[in-house]
């Protein structure tokens, strides 16, 4: 008995570090057993099928689609990362009892997961060894409202992977909960039993805590035990390594909010088994990396590189890092693939923020470690299409979608990442053995080039140099600190520095012309939809301390004030944030002088920089602009004009605008209004701009002289003063036709007068939604708005919203008889009132579900408020009926406004010539309403003027039953 004990304590520890796919030297050593049993090696498009067909045909299970790796439902989530994602709302009860996902009883898919960004994160671990993975399919099956519960789940994984996929039995290991006293819950010694009765030795039944077998979908919600399904690597040759295979969830209790569990009044059945480690067990593969979802890949990688053949090495033996690179460029390209066919695109923030990590992170490999041409990644995408396009049609349709955001992103990465490097290796080699990797560089990199900071720290890593972390964390906060006290900030009081009275002086006194920024106009449209930034060579004129004191020079890492004879950098004005960079000095391309900010004072434009090495006044330097974060301001911009002019349109030809602020993350629009849009007109204006990005209108700029202006009918100007020529932007008319005399184009579009940087065609922007609205003062309105896949996210998340309001109002209007489930349903409103009321999506969305919500949060107060009445009634009539043992009673007690509730119960000897239902829904249904309960004990509730001719009535049907 003590060996017994003593071995499955070493085979918890086993389960509890369960090993990652061992490297093929360490198995030339070991030699593992073949899987004779097995039949020849099935194709994971085979597998896949198999487990899909297995669930229909034999158990009967609907097959449905994988959900969007982009979740509509669920704004915590960057991407669905489990099979259960899409079933929430079964789980939680929130369900639209009218939907088809109500309907469901017993189901089947193959579910396209991604984890990486939040709480599920993989990717700094992809490629280091030979298990993880950024994107995966979950295979899975459900039961839902006790279709069927752990025996049918345990006999049918038992069935699958014995029968259908012949893995020998002597490889399977299980585990059960084993219960957890503190909260009160019993070992799972059910789903053991089970197992013991399919044949599983009992040493191969394995008892383990809450930590692996009791599984919580977050703080609160839908929980309860699971069994995992291990298989052993080993083949009897020492100890068992295993590695999970199968969960089976068992949902039958909920964590409510105070922590308590309670059982669940509908139990259901989740499962989630990973289709690349199947594959991997079926093939009799080393590693997923070996199995045919990667194998073409790999074959690819090596085709278009000049990188020797893919080894499956890892650690000190992957020399190079050659095969890690690999597992990275082939992991990601699927990710890619999978992601941008489901309409997520890489960006500026969120999951598109986290996509562009990985795309560069392939790029990086691809390019440095693996040798690879420029635009060597697109062409990986066709054989992911041809692995999974078949199981994922969205693949193939959006295959030259995808081929080319890849190279156009690839493209636009390497001249930095090149850079970059450069950077990297300078700064390397002026380090002592010891010292650490400087904070700032390695923020510039990720600032001002786009590399992001995980994949600097491999990189130093590849060189044996660790990085400045706590200097990194400590430049996030002041960041995040300053960014904070921007948003407050008037624009002058943005920069730590500035030109005062005296310093603007003392540049006139000494004939220094105001600085020439026509550059930042240069940029063009390309045929494929990009945009592309002219050069800017510039010198350096004057240089000031944070002080404002002019130097000679700076260095060290330290913030100055650079102005510049000339520049292509935006200096904030109109509303529009200042453009952000870096500078180089002319023949040294490995220095990094990142740009915060700019600022005008008096026509010179001041640079806030950073100098991590010397820069001194007389330098000839090249600028940068951060390309991506100009693109989102002129998309920004240009979406300003737009709904100005839409509010124009819909409130009218006096509409002013008071003010704007825009960035590439939000776009703030103050308005004069005489009231508050409606929900309506805040639609009618959204649909305006819509329908005016959809039309992808050319954008018009010229300047014209100031004097020509004012007589244009329409023409939008705020109160400003403007320089003389003034810029005037004109959306879909050329600039000349609007300002004609007889022209009337200035009250059919958008036509102001602007120095903002905007897009040459209005079909970038992609959509906008307004997601914010509040007074500013009396007669003032803030309105906030989002575009692109921002608004796009607004937009599913209130249509989701929508959707579980209406399948709250479905689910008051079938009536509830039971006080808890009434109450829960009170709780699901209030839930969904305070998600509503802070959610990103369209705020005329959003007003419309407020109202919606408050007349249902009333209506569930009411209906609790009766059912304890109801409650309280019934339980005086037991106390009557208890009082004078035989008697039958019925009570009646009015409510108000006309509302009588009724209670009744019956005695035993009574049944079954005369029912407490049958007279309840007698005198209810006298009433206009309805009854329920049983034979003995039953109530309801109606409409009466006269409550004593409704006892008459009462009395008069028992006397005649009875």
């Amino acid at each position: 008995m003590a060996a017994a004990l003593a071995a499955t304590g070493r085979l918890r520890q086993v389960l509890r570090g369960a090993p990652r796919w061992k490297s093929p030297c360490s198995r030339i050593r070991t030699r593992r057993r073949q899987l004779s049993s097995i039949p020849p090696q099935p194709s994971a498009s085979a597998v896949r099928t198999a487990f899909l067909h297995f669930f229909r045909d034999r158990h009967g299970h609907q097959l449905v689609p994988s959900a969007s790796v982009r979740p509509r439902s669920d704004p915590g989530l960057l991407f669905v990362n489990a099979g259960m994602n899409q079933f929430k709302p079964i789980f939680l009860g929130t369900v639209d009892p009218r939907s088809e996902l109500a309907r469901f009883r017993r189901v089947a898919n193959s579910q396209k997961c991604v984890r990486t960004g939040g709480r599920h994160n993989d990717l700094e671990d992809v490629g280091r060894d030979l298990s993880h993975h950024t994107f995966f399919e979950m295979l899975g099956n459900w039961a839902f409202g006790g279709e069927y519960f752990k025996e049918e789940a345990c006999s049918m994984a038992w069935e699958l992977l014995t029968q259908v996929y012949g893995i020998p039995q002597d490889r399977l290991w299980v585990t059960y909960f084993d219960g957890n006293p503190p909260e009160g819950l019993a070992p799972d010694y059910e789903s053991r039993d089970i197992w013991l009765g399919l044949g599983v030795p009992s040493i191969q039944v394995l008892p383990f805590g809450p930590l692996e077998n009791f599984w919580e979908m977050g703080e609160t919600g839908p929980c309860g035990p699971c069994t995992e399904i291990h298989y052993d690597l080993s083949g009897g040759l020492g100890p068992p390594q295993l590695v999970e295979l199968w969960n089976l969830v068992f949902m039958q209790y909920n964590r409510e909010a105070d922590g308590s569990l309670q059982p669940l009044p509908q139990r259901h059945v989740d499962t989630g088994m990973g289709l690349e480690r199947l594959v991997t067990v079926l093939q009799n593969k080393h590693s997923t990396y070996d199995t045919d979802l990667f194998s073409p890949l790999l074959t690819a990688i090596h085709q278009g590189c000049r990188a020797p053949p893919y080894q499956g090495r890892v650690g000190v033996a992957d020399e190079g890092r050659t095969d890690m690179a690999y597992r990275v460029v082939a992991d990601h390209i699927r990710t890619l693939s999978i992601c941008m066919a489901d309409g997520v695109y890489p960006g500026m923030s969120g999951a598109s923020l986290v996509l562009r990590q990985i795309l560069r992170r392939a790029v990086r490999f691809s390019s440095e470690v693996l040798q690879a041409p420029p635009g060597f990644l697109s062409s990986l995408v066709p054989v992911v299409v041809e692995m999974l396009g078949d199981a994922y049609p969205e693949l193939q349709k959006n295959t030259a979608q995808i081929i080319n955001l890849v190279t156009e992103e690839e493209n636009a990465f390497l001249s930095s990442l090149e850079r970059g490097l450069r950077v990297i290796e300078r700064t390397v080699q002026q380090l002592g053995p010891s010292d650490l990797f400087p904070a700032e560089i390695a923020w510039s990199l990720s600032g001002s080039l786009g590399l992001p900071l995980d994949l600097v720290g491999l990189m130093l890593e590849e060189k044996s140099v660790q990085l400045d972390s706590a200097g990194l964390q400590q430049l996030a906060q002041e960041e995040a600190r300053r960014r904070s006290q921007a948003q407050q900030a008037k624009p002058a009081e943005k920069l730590e520095l500035h030109l005062d009275v005296h310093a603007l002086g003392h540049l006139q006194k000494q004939g220094v012309p105001p600085t020439d920024d026509s550059s930042k106009y240069n940029y063009s449209l390309l045929p494929n939809g990009c945009y592309e930034f002219g050069a800017c060579e510039a010198e350096i004129i004057r240089l000031y301390s944070l002080d404002g004191v002019a130097i000679g020079s700076v260095g060290g890492g330290q913030r100055c004030g650079v102005l510049l004879d000339k520049t292509s950098f935006y200096a904030e004005q109109g509303g529009q944030a200042s453009d952000r960079g870096y500078l180089i000095r002319k023949g040294q391309q490995d220095v990094l002088f990142p740009v915060i900010g700019a600022q005008t004072y008096g026509g010179f434009i001041l640079h806030e920089v950073i100098a991590p090495e010397t820069l001194k006044v007389g330098d000839q330097v090249q600028l940068y602009v951060d390309e991506e974060w100009r693109l989102g301001c002129m998309k920004k911009h240009t979406a300003a004009h737009l709904l100005s002019w839409a509010l124009r349109q819909e409130l009218g030809p006096d509409t002013e605008q008071c003010g704007s602020h825009l960035s590439p993350e939000r776009l703030r629009f103050d308005v004069a209004t005489l009231a508050p849009l409606t929900s309506k007109q805040l639609q009618a204006v959204e649909e305006a701009v819509r329908e005016a990005v959809g039309r992808d209108e050319p954008v018009y700029t010229a300047e014209v002289a100031l004097e020509l202006t004012p007589r244009v009918p329409g023409l939008r100007s705020l109160d400003e003063i403007y320089p003389d020529p003034v810029r005037v932007v004109s959306v879909g008319v050329p600039v000349a036709s609007a300002l004609a005399p007889a022209s009337q184009a200035a009250l059919h579009t958008s036509v102001e007068l602007c120095c903002g940087t905007h897009l040459l065609r209005t079909g970038a922007i992609g959509d906008l939604t307004i997601v914010g609205e509040r007074p500013l003062s009396k007669g003032i309105i803030r309105l906030v708005a989002v575009t692109g896949e921002q608004a796009q996210q607004a937009r599913d998340i209130g249509q989701h919203l929508t959707q579980e309001v209406e399948a709250a109002a479905a689910r008051m209007s079938q009536g509830n008889q039971d006080v808890g489930e009434a109450q829960r349903l009170s709780k699901d409103v209030g839930r969904l009132s305070d998600t509503v009321d802070t959610a990103v999506m369209p705020q005329w969305q959003r007003r419309e579900l407020q109202a919606v919500l408050k007349r249902l949060q009333r209506r569930a107060n009411t209906a609790i408020r009766k059912l304890e009445m109801g409650l309280l009634l019934v339980k005086v009539v037991k106390q009557l009926c208890e009082r004078v043992p035989g008697t039958s009673v019925l009570l009646l007690s009015p409510q108000t406004p006309g509302k009588v509730l009724c209670a009744c119960q019956v005695a035993q000897d009574a049944v079954p010539t005369f029912t407490a239902e049958t007279w309840a829904s007698v005198v209810c249904g006298h009433m206009g309403g309805k009854a329920w309960g049983s034979r003995v004990v039953a109530q309801g509730a109606g409409n009466a003027g006269d409550v004593e001719a409704v006892l008459s009535i009462a009395r008069s049907f028992a006397l005649n039953q009875l």
